[in-house]
């Protein structure tokens, strides 16, 4: 087999597709075009020379060890290679950002040859990819006397690596670029459907936005050779939704700077903007890729004259525009005056983007470099037994004298790493700290697999409790995409230290259970810190912040995240619910409540919601931390009862040791580890020695939100509104409706009940209400297809065994085989049944999908447009989102039912119910 004319037929392939070649990560490609290039009569010796020295994937890729062994080879003069000369050699190798490029570095710097090793010490010093192995090694070579390795490690302690950077230009021209008017999804600039091609980032990039959009990005650019293109969501925010590396990576692609000649297609850098800002999440990935994220507020409230907001028909603020960002307009950052200026006027001040540590970050190319930093100056002036010089921005500490702390300001403390000893941190404080669960989810694990090998890391960091690797955003189909990314993505994992969904040696049974689910599970402290590779990792225990691929790499490395500590909103609840209402109502309605108690603003947006459930389990609150991303929080946390969060912990044991028992758990024993955790954990709350967490009764909130239960009538919907006639409020989730809107009429043309929104419960309530219909009916008839997705296997055991799944069989006209999983997406549906695989399904949107034009009525969370269904010729879409008992009766009806017929279809079954509790949960 001839690897390189295999190489060269793909290049012509991908020529067709307006593709470049892909760039290189494998050693057989690499070792046949290093043998051609050192045989000076191959015809294909330009072409391999072109393809080493450009093409090459850095880091800890097999094809980057033998790149780096051979510009060794090249410095020692053991090859040569006219066009690549030993100080070549060395600037390319100072590209490579770690790995096996840092040990060859070290090799040489620690090297007999003195000329070669002063040489590769000057490399050594810009470089920050160092990990133990390699600080070791010079902190004994330090000790054995080499000045080499002394003058390296004096650099680091001054962190010459960042101060010798060129510092961030005073003044960005930019010029705009509306990317879409409302909230813009990262769906937009990464689409799920598209997520097989993520990890090829070229091809992937064809995919953001529209090819018409990217031809106009591109006008821009030759417009305007000398300016950056800014992305701005118009009246909305940038970034909502999903926490994709690959949106940024797109953006980055499109209107970014490339980060090394040396390295195809990774570019850094991008300018973004939202008349309301950027997502708190997206915010973070723009960050590790050194970009700049700005909140224009260009639009405003419009007041009368005596100052009280002025309304539409609809009851909906009217905007005035402050100033023009249409496309085309040339602006001016200004880094200095912080302020954002159209010539000299001077439009609004833009400090929040560029703060100590966001400047650091621009200059550095990304938040990874600073990290590692801060780490690399640490270990060289311990070793060196000298003081650590300041050089980076001191980290940003609140403390106020006499105020209690929230429920996350707690744990961001017992977590802080490197802050100033028995100091109490309150909100705005920037944070460094321990992570204790990470999660890796399938479409984004492939890009967090490229980040580790590209920071070099090749285990997983011992401070993290337990991380897993998921399968569920491609359960539902086991295409050609899916059999050739997954069982790579879960090899790697699987090699790296992660509990993965599928077993690389094919011991185990395939897990397709939802991330969050597992996450939930495994998580087995309410203490705890998790990043979780998805907007929706919003855990019940714990707080668990959605991250980048990105960020979720740097946590599986280091075991360390860095943030600010958020402002909390405090929502607690009042009164009763009704006996025929079940608890998503709950959760839609404290969105409206809250929207209308502070006259349309999201007091949610970018906090910390701190939800006093109390006396719900945690599978059943997780229905309403899930929610919270949909809310435009940056995380929540549940404040639960001690006897409701023992129930909670024995619950999550029980399900570790089903994956123990499966052969899930790994040589280090994680999952094991996570029960002692829990078991440790149980005895503090029973002892009294460490009850659950609580607030203090003086803590600050930004807002507190009661909601009244006894204003909960009927079902709440969640509305795409998707022929609002102001665009920016279309596709929100803040359009909550009463079921009585609808005046059941609406044709409801397909029903999905499934996601991580659902639990057991749900599933019950399913199969209680098709046994009732066909007591009360004579038979089950579908008007509109119903698809069903459990979240986990062990739900779907555990209605086996209580006697539920076979109910569902009997109605079902499909069920899932994992024997024999689907090799293809549906295109379309019968009015019947689908017991699916457990996993995200429609919800996710990158596999199955309604038919266009379609309205579905769903429990998931995405109502985005074409999320779930796409646009057909003169029809929207549209995806509803409500309660399993409304999505249920929809698809039996075919339409919305009323409230009459809704209350009685629900009559004796126990729906999902919540009552506050009578305890005061603060400390």
């Amino acid at each position: 087999m001839n690897t390189y004319k295999d190489y060269i037929q793909e290049i012509e392939e991908r020529k067709g597709q307006g593709l470049h070649p892909k760039p290189i990560d494998g050693a057989e490609l690499l070792s046949e075009i290093i043998t051609q290039i050192k045989d000076l009569n191959n015809e294909y010796r330009a072409d391999s020379l072109n393809f080493f020295i450009y093409n090459v994937v850095p880091g800890t890729t097999p094809a980057a060890n033998l790149k780096a062994n051979f510009l060794k080879e090249i410095v020692l003069g053991q090859s040569v290679v006219a066009e690549i000369t030993p100080a070549f050699a060395l600037e390319l190798l100072s590209h490579m950002k770690g790995g096996t490029s840092i040990a060859v570095l070290l090799d040489l710097a620690l090297g007999d040859d003195v000329t070669i090793a002063k040489q590769a010490a000057e490399v050594l010093k810009t470089q920050v990819y160092l990990y133990e192995a390699d600080t070791d090694r010079l902190g004994e070579a330090f000790q054995k006397g080499n000045a080499i390795a002394k003058d390296i490690l004096e650099s680091y302690a001054k962190a010459e690596f960042f101060t010798k950077l060129p510092e961030i230009a005073e003044e960005i021209k930019v010029v705009t670029f509306i990317a879409g008017e409302g909230d813009i999804s990262t769906d937009l600039l990464s689409p799920g459907n598209q997520a097989h091609s993520r990890s090829d980032r070229e091809l992937h990039g064809k995919c953001m936005i529209t090819p018409q959009a990217q031809d106009e990005i591109k006008a821009l650019q030759a417009l305007h050779p000398d300016k950056s293109v800014m992305l701005i969501a118009e009246k909305g925010t940038m970034g909502v939704g999903s926490s994709r590396m690959s949106g940024v990576n797109n953006v980055a692609l499109w209107t970014g700077r490339q980060a090394s000649p040396y390295v195809p297609f990774v570019n850094f850098a991008p300018i973004v903007a939202g008349t309301n800002g950027i997502s708190p999440i997206f915010l973070t990935t723009v960050d590790v890729t050194g970009g700049i994220g700005l909140d224009l507020k260009n639009w405003v409230k419009k007041l009368d004259e005596n100052g009280d907001v002025v309304r539409n028909e609809s009851g909906d603020p009217i905007l005035e525009e402050v100033y023009s960002v249409a496309t085309g307009t040339v602006l001016t950052i200004n880094t200095k005056t912080k302020k954002l200026y159209n010539g000299d006027k001077e439009l609004i001040d833009i400090s929040k983007a560029f703060t100590p540590q966001k400047i650091e970050f621009i200059k550095a190319g990304g938040s990874y470099a600073i990290v590692f930093g801060k780490k690399l100056q640490t270990f060289a002036s311990k070793t060196l037994g000298i003081p650590i010089v300041t050089v980076y921005a001191p980290s940003k500490e609140v403390s106020v004298e006499g105020q209690g702390l929230t429920a996350v300001e707690k744990i961001f403390n017992a977590n802080a790493v490197g802050t100033t000893p028995g100091k109490v941190l309150h909100a705005g404080s920037d944070v460094r700290v321990t992570v204790n669960i990470v999660g890796s989810q399938d479409t984004t694990g492939l890009m967090t697999s490229q980040e580790l090998e590209s920071m070099a890391a090749t285990v997983i960091s011992p401070i993290v409790d337990g991380a897993y690797q998921s399968g569920c955003h491609t359960a539902s189909v086991w295409d050609n995409k899916s059999k050739a990314n997954i069982p790579r993505l879960m090899k790697f994992m699987n090699d790296f230290g992660l509990i993965t969904a599928r077993d690389p040696k094919g011991v185990y049974h395939s897990m397709t259970d939802v991330i969050h689910k597992v996450l939930n599970d495994i998580t087995v402290n309410e203490w705890a810190i998790i990043i979780g590779g998805d907007s929706h990792t919003r855990m019940s225990k714990g707080v668990a912040f959605g991250a980048d691929s990105g960020t979720v790499a740097l946590a599986l490395a280091t075991g360390e995240a860095s943030m600010p500590i958020p402002e909390s909103v405090k929502v607690t609840f009042k009164g009763d619910m009704k006996g025929y209402m079940d608890f998503r109502d709950v959760v839609h309605a404290t969105q409206s409540q809250m929207l209308k108690t502070f006259g349309g603003e999201n007091v949610f947006q970018g906090r910390i919601i701190e939800v006093h459930l109390g006396t719900l389990n945690a599978d059943q609150a997780f229905t309403f931390t899930d929610w919270t991303a949909e809310m435009k929080a940056k995380a929540s946390i549940c404040i639960s009862e001690d006897y409701t969060l023992i129930e909670s912990l024995e619950m999550a044991k029980g399900r570790i040791q089903i994956m123990i028992d499966k052969g899930m758990d790994n040589k280090n024993q994680v999952l094991k580890g996570l029960i002692a955790i829990a078991d440790k954990r149980i005895a503090e709350i029973i002892s009294g020695e460490k009850p659950a967490l609580r607030p203090d009764a003086n803590a600050k909130y930004y807002a507190e939100v009661v909601v009244d239960l006894d204003e909960i009538a009927e079902p709440m919907i969640a509305d795409p509104d998707v022929n609002n006639a102001d665009v920016s409020k279309r596709y929100t989730h803040d359009t909550i409706r009463p079921l009585s809107f609808y005046g059941g009429v609406k044709k409801v043309d397909l029903g999905f009940i499934g996601s991580c929104m659902v639990h057991k419960g749900d599933m019950k309530i399913l199969a209680h209400m098709l046994k009732n219909i066909d007591e009360q009916e004579g038979k089950v008839e579908f008007k509109a297809p119903l698809v069903v997705a459990p979240p986990t296997y062990n739900i779907v055991d555990e209605l086996k065994a209580e006697g539920d799944w076979e109910i569902l069989q009997k109605y079902s006209g499909f069920e899932f085989d994992d024997n024999v999983p689907k090799a293809a997406a549906r295109t379309s549906y019968e009015n019947m049944l689908y017991l699916e695989r457990p996993g995200c399904n429609l919800c996710m949107g990158n596999q199955e999908k309604a038919a266009k034009g379609d309205t579905v009525m769903a429990t998931s969370t995405r109502l985005f447009q074409g999320r779930v269904v796409e646009d057909a010729e003169g029809k929207k879409g549209e995806s509803l989102l409500s309660s399993t008992p409304v999505v249920v009766l929809s698809t039996i009806l075919g339409r919305t039912p009323t409230i009459e017929e809704y209350i009685a279809a629900v009559d004796g079954i126990n729906l999902t119910k919540f009552a506050p509790s009578h305890k005061l949960l603060v400390k």
